[in-house]
């Protein structure tokens, strides 16, 4: 927290692009979540250096990842990230989900991944009947996603977690599948290295990024 004016309010895990380091350790940045500059104690800080991703070099910019999964709900969380928090919110809608599983069974779903964000699009029950329409769809900007991940005792279930555009509220939202859902935890990891490479690329053209 700043305790002076010119200091850089931070959070952990706020990526940051180093522009001038002082001897005392205490280095001017710009943080690249909030967009504010400022000076930060650099002693609390880590050099990232970033490894060669291969395969986001060999994908277009256009790629598209989609995962058959059934959206079981949403409920909102108090906050942007944790696996507690999602633990926590896959346990309250699986626990509500029991009580009408059977009335109003979860409804089948392509999730869309890309660099544009995350798309959520409602099928018929056969994943590869393309002439089917979808019946519903919500669609959530990478900027807007602060947390993803699947449950780590059974990965089967994924959520992710979304802040409102203008409101200081969040919602998590859970998915579940007849397998693991590891590779559409690591597809929109690719998604967001990719879109922040980009975004460093184009506002601060660096290899020079510092983690808190």
């Amino acid at each position: 927290m700043p305790r002076h004016p010119g200091e850089l309010e931070l959070e952990a895990e706020d990526p940051l692009y180093v522009e001038v380091q002082a001897e005392d350790y205490w280095y001017e940045a710009y943080n690249m979540r909030t967009g504010e500059r400022g000076i930060f104690p650099a002693y609390y800080a880590v050099q990232v250096t970033k490894e060669p991703d291969h395969l986001a070099e060999t994908r277009a910019s256009d790629w598209v990842d989609q995962f058959w999964v059934k959206f079981l709900g949403s409920v909102q969380v108090p906050y942007h990230k944790g696996t507690d928090v999602l633990c926590t919110a896959m346990q309250k809608i699986a626990m509500s989900r029991r009580l009408t599983v059977l009335s109003n069974p979860p409804s089948s779903c392509i999730l869309e991944i890309s660099l544009r964000g995350l798309k959520i699009a409602v099928h018929g029950e056969d994943p590869h009947d393309h002439s089917q329409v979808n019946t519903c769809s919500h669609f959530f900007q990478l900027k807007n996603i602060s947390f993803c991940g699947y449950h780590p005792k059974n990965s089967k279930y994924f959520g992710f977690i979304t802040k409102h555009p203008s409101d200081h509220r969040f919602a998590c939202h859970v998915f579940v599948s007849e397998e693991s859902t590891k590779p559409l935890a690591e597809s929109v990891g690719r998604a967001f290295q990719q879109f922040y490479k980009e975004f460093v690329d184009y506002t601060c053209p660096t290899e020079d990024i510092y983690l808190e």
